[in-house]
């Protein structure tokens, strides 16, 4: 007698678990023979105008532990505040970036070039996060303590207005900066409905 499928159960392509690492990032997962160099290594290339900063963090689960499978995608503008595509926009700069966390320590490292503020928005990077136990990925943004926030279209809209500073990184040395995203509990990020 045939079983039932059970639709209620979760298939590999309902979550993000390894799979995503091995389609997406292939040489980090162990697999060197598919492309040279994993999509999205860099957001930037040599020449790129603007400053360079290193933004690390961690994303942390609602009993405070680091993931340590997690993967991030970045996007942002470049220097002057422009998208790839946009008139006047560097083309050494893609603006696009992915990335995972450390399999030992569960934290990862962006290097980038610090971006403009495009249009009336403040300066910031764009996340989207996946890892096991998130069936769709998370939308949240980096805005930088230096720069301007009050007039952000995004950030004005923050309706709990102590979270907004879940979006804000912390300057931890010359062009160095700390973004943690915590998935749940206390103090835990405003993620985007994209």
């Amino acid at each position: 007698m045939v079983q039932p499928l059970d639709i209620n159960r979760e298939t590999p392509s309902q979550t993000a678990g390894p799979y995503v690492h091995i389609g997406c990032i292939p040489t980090f997962a162990g697999i060197t023979t598919i492309y040279p160099e994993d999509l999205g290594l860099s957001p930037f290339s040599d020449g790129a105008k603007g400053d360079l900063i290193t933004i690390t963090g961690s994303i942390f689960d609602g009993t405070g532990w680091a993931l340590r499978d997690a993967m991030v995608e970045s996007w942002q503008a470049d220097a002057a505040g422009n998208y790839p595509g946009q008139p006047g926009a560097d083309p050494s700069v893609t603006g696009f970036c992915r990335f995972a966390a450390d399999k030992d320590s569960g934290e990862f490292t962006l290097k980038t070039i610090k971006p403009g503020p495009p249009g009336s928005q403040a300066p910031h990077i764009a996340l989207w996060v996946v890892a096991r136990g998130i069936n769709t990925g998370l939308s949240t943004r980096i805005y930088f303590p230096e720069d301007d926030h009050g007039s952000d279209p995004v950030l004005t809209r923050i309706e709990q207005r102590h979270r907004v500073d879940t979006l804000i990184a912390k300057k931890t040395g010359d062009a160095r900066y700390r973004f943690d995203i915590r998935l749940q509990g206390e103090g835990e990020t405003v993620f985007l409905d994209m």
